[in-house]
């Protein structure tokens, strides 16, 4: 006799019941373990955030104070300067003092921007920092091939 492959004697559904009861664990496993990853990758996100925004108000304070001392210290020479050009008796002492202050004005305006550039690059690295520590440990808990 040939067997029937259409006959429901051989179904049994406490296996079905089982196979879909494993399938749902498994299924709920995996979402449990992809929504604490998902929630740590959160956290550590913020976390990264944060230390960005930090790392930004720091630098503008840095910045700001920079440029606060170098307007100051351009004040304090120029009006050095002014009450020097009121005390002179010549022409001549005048261009004299005139070219002292122009290049005296233009050493300090280099060394100026020499400060602020390095203070920018300081500032940027360290706004930079967080963002890139985030990507390299994200990258070395990827496995490789």
């Amino acid at each position: 006799m040939t067997q029937d492959i259409f006959s429901i004697s051989n179904f049994d559904p406490n296996k079905v019941t089982e196979t879909f009861r494993d399938f749902a664990e498994k299924g709920a496993t995996q979402s449990r373990e992809a929504y604490a990853k998902m929630k740590t990758a959160a956290e550590e996100a913020g976390k990264t955030i944060e230390a960005t925004v930090e790392s930004a108000q720091s630098g503008t304070v840095e910045l700001s104070l920079k440029a606060i001392d170098a307007l100051r210290t351009n004040a304090e020479t120029s009006l050095s300067h002014m009450e020097a050009l009121i005390a002179c008796k010549s022409l001549s002492e005048v261009f004299e003092l005139q070219t002292a202050f122009i290049r005296k004005q233009a050493e300090l305006a280099m060394e100026q921007a020499r400060g602020m550039q390095e203070t920018t690059r300081k500032v940027a690295e360290n706004l930079v920092k967080p963002t890139k520590d985030a990507a390299e440990k994200a990258l070395s808990s990827i496995p490789r091939a």
